[in-house]
């Protein structure tokens, strides 16, 4: 006679703190992405506010994506050997310290240093991630990371008219008092929500592997961020671009020798792995070009001739769809993975995206037209963006999930960088006087949208020939010899 099996808790029986485990994890990606976004309504008037350069103000962003992008991988690493969540804390607690330097400051050394220290908070979501897989059923691990992963976009939907309101009619240190108290609340909602995962990989932590990463990502994020301002041909890029090259070569070399390297290249050199982070970097690009163009085109002046002359606030609300839209697309994005897989969910994302471009090739006179086609490349984003640490999940060890999807956010950060190099050599190039002043013209913003659409479909081709999920496979042969089983009973009674 069989076992009876264990009986499951109903909803009222699981304890509090279970039940909020996502939406905690959720509520800290989301700030996270409010965190880096806020900035932007302040860049035109810091310098007034500040005393110091444009060029100087433009390190407050600057600074937030070079430390993001070397500290992901970094914390993803000392989560899967320290605790998730107590490198996750961290995190925060350092995110909020950034914050309240900056409600207390109005030097433009201490915001830059502050706006470094918020960078950490790029670890959030692969940290949250490799949570989730640690602590949910397979049944409710789809949706949870597919919610995570949309995080991402809904904070920075969230985050541009929160602070353009706040700044146009608060003090704008009174912006950071408001992010530092949700960031207290975020801390210690973890802190009380989050179970420490027991899944660890022991070992010394790769020292010198972190600091070669981190010097070979300054130099190239540098490059890449600055290349506008200081001149692609300048000796500076170029020593830079350099110094990359040789940098990651060694560090490259270092990690195949280490025993417990801080990025297993070997297990990136798989193709499911790699052709993952390849399209991680291609979407990050094509979606990164929506948010750029879309703020400066609707804000140009009505003198250009298509030019909408809108306020910071109002680009900020031509924005929200965007971020109602990844929320409500991710439950969609983890059915379509458990049905067909991930891959075939990230192709999709990646050709909505697409999509999303050629509607804004086709009109990007009036606004409601804009606004869907912003909303067709946000929606096409959640489908990518949910289904990548899925791959990533499906594809890596338990217990190196943190550190994986933290190479995985950072190619997505090298993809953005690269993206907002581009859109501005574009738009750049292609200039007209205005009341005379320089502004880009209607056909620089629309290449600005062919070239995003077109890495956009390298990035569908790139999913596509990612090798297929074998669970899918083996859970439809599942599902089909079910259906079979019980097709002969009901003609056997």
């Amino acid at each position: 006679m069989d076992q009876p099996g264990p009986i499951p808790r109903t909803a009222a029986a699981v304890p509090l703190r279970d039940r909020l485990t996502i939406p905690v994890l959720a509520f800290g990606g989301i700030l996270m992405a409010v965190m880096q976004t806020v900035v932007v309504p302040l860049l035109p008037d810091l310098p007034r506010l500040t005393g110091a350069s444009p060029g100087a103000v433009s390190w407050t962003v600057t600074a937030t994506l070079l430390s993001g992008a070397v500290l992901t991988p970094v914390l993803g690493r000392a989560g899967d050997m320290y605790g998730k969540r107590r490198v996750l804390t961290s995190a925060l607690v350092l995110m909020t310290i950034g914050s309240v330097m900056c409600a207390l400051s109005s030097d433009i050394t201490v915001l830059i240093t502050a706006r470094a220290l918020q960078g950490a908070a790029a670890s959030v979501v692969p940290l949250s991630i490799s949570i989730l897989r640690d602590e949910l059923p397979p049944e409710r691990r789809g949706s949870a990371v597919a919610l995570m992963s949309s995080t991402v976009g809904i904070g920075a939907a969230l985050g541009l008219p929160l602070a353009a309101l706040v700044v146009q009619y608060y003090d704008w240190h009174t912006m950071f008092w408001l992010t530092s108290a949700l960031g207290v609340l975020g801390v210690s909602a973890v802190w009380w929500a989050v179970k420490e995962s027991p899944v660890r990989e022991p070992g010394r932590f790769d020292v010198l592997g972190a600091l070669g990463l981190a010097a070979g990502l300054v130099c190239l994020l540098l490059g890449v961020s600055q290349g506008g301002q200081w001149g692609w041909g300048s000796a500076r890029i170029l020593g830079l671009f350099a110094a990359t090259v040789v940098i990651l070569a060694l560090w490259w070399w270092q990690q195949l020798r280490t025993a417990k390297p801080l990025v297993d290249l070997r297990l990136v050199s798989r193709p499911r792995v790699g052709l993952s982070h390849v399209a991680a970097m291609l979407t990050g690009f094509a979606f990164y070009a929506n948010s750029l163009v879309t703020a400066q085109l609707v804000q140009a002046p009505k003198a250009t001739g298509y030019g909408l002359g809108l306020s910071i606030v109002e680009t900020g609300l031509c924005l929200l769809p965007g971020g109602i839209t990844m929320l409500l697309f991710s439950p969609l994005s983890a059915r379509i993975s458990a049905a067909r897989g991930p891959r075939i969910t990230l192709a999709l994302g990646a050709a909505v995206i697409a999509c999303g471009y050629a509607v804004r090739i086709a009109d990007s006179r009036d606004l409601w037209m804009i606004i869907v086609g912003a909303t067709v490349v946000s929606t096409g984003t959640t489908l990518a963006y949910s289904a990548l640490p899925t791959l990533i999940l499906r594809a890596v060890p338990a217990e190196q999930t943190a550190s994986a999807n933290g190479v995985n956010v950072l190619m997505r950060t090298i993809g953005q960088a690269t993206s907002s190099a581009a859109v501005a050599a574009v738009l750049v190039h292609h200039t007209s006087l205005v009341g005379g002043a320089p502004v880009a013209t209607l056909h620089g913003y629309l290449l600005a949208f062919g070239m995003a659409g077109a890495v956009a479909l390298v990035a569908c081709a790139a999913s596509l020939s990612i090798p297929g999920d074998p669970t899918t496979g083996a859970t439809r042969r599942a599902r089909g010899a079910s259906r079979d089983s019980r097709d002969e009973a009901m003609e056997g009674a």
